[in-house]
């Protein structure tokens, strides 16, 4: 059972969404939040698998939220995907760099809503790859030069591949047929990588890649 807490500060929106996923046997709606400060609480109170949360509420925000959360070693599972009304939207990919593992736009269509949770829950993939790549590319294009990142001296050739498919939205089985390995074998990399590199989750591992020059969107495209 997928446990998911929905912070959003519009009861309608809460409500929209709890009726789309409750009505998953495999998804469970455990608590809502009305703002960040709640949302936190409940983080720390019910861990849940994943986090829906709204980037802009009163009070405590989604990205102070999603800050509080990464940050607190007890809620090291918990997954939070950010919901926001544009796609390019530059405090998402703030968020992304605090600890979100992904986003989505609140008019999402309810397969793909019940689709990322899943997702987010397992821990595998990015959601909504493509998007998230273009929404980091945006921001990270405005820096001339990537800055130096020493901490990607400490991978290897292979996990520098590794991090470079991540970045391209790649999923385990996707990996494996471009490195030519097991899906067991390339689980066992990015597993590597994020812990050489201290990255929560994929999503910023993607955050990294760019960041860092890895893969450069604007300067080398």
């Amino acid at each position: 059972m997928v446990n998911v807490v929905i912070a959003d500060d519009q009861t309608l929106v809460r409500a929209g969404f709890r009726s789309i996923l409750d009505g998953e046997e495999d998804i469970s709606v455990v608590a809502e939040a009305a703002d960040g400060e709640e949302a936190v609480g409940l983080a720390v109170s019910e861990r849940p698998d994943v986090v829906l949360m709204d980037i802009r509420m009163p009070g405590v925000d989604g990205l102070e939220a999603t800050r509080r959360i990464a940050a607190d070693p007890r809620l090291a599972d918990v997954r939070v995907v950010i919901l926001t009304t544009f796609d390019l939207d530059e405090y998402v990919y703030s968020a992304l760099r605090a600890g979100a593992s992904g986003f989505l736009v609140k008019d999402t269509e309810p397969m793909e809503l019940i689709h990322a949770v899943r997702v987010a829950a397992r821990g595998d993939s990015l959601l909504a790859p493509a998007v998230t790549r273009r929404l980091i590319a945006e921001f990270v294009d405005r820096i001339k030069e990537p800055p130096p990142a020493p901490r990607l001296n400490s991978l290897t050739e292979r996990e520098r591949e590794v991090l470079a498919g991540v970045a391209a939205g790649l999923s385990n089985e996707e990996l494996a047929e471009r490195l030519v390995v097991s899906i067991a074998t390339a689980k066992t990399h990015v597993s590597r990588v994020l812990t050489k590199l201290g990255a929560r989750d994929r999503a910023q591992l993607v955050v990294i890649a760019y960041e860092s020059g890895a893969v450069r969107p604007g300067w080398l495209s």
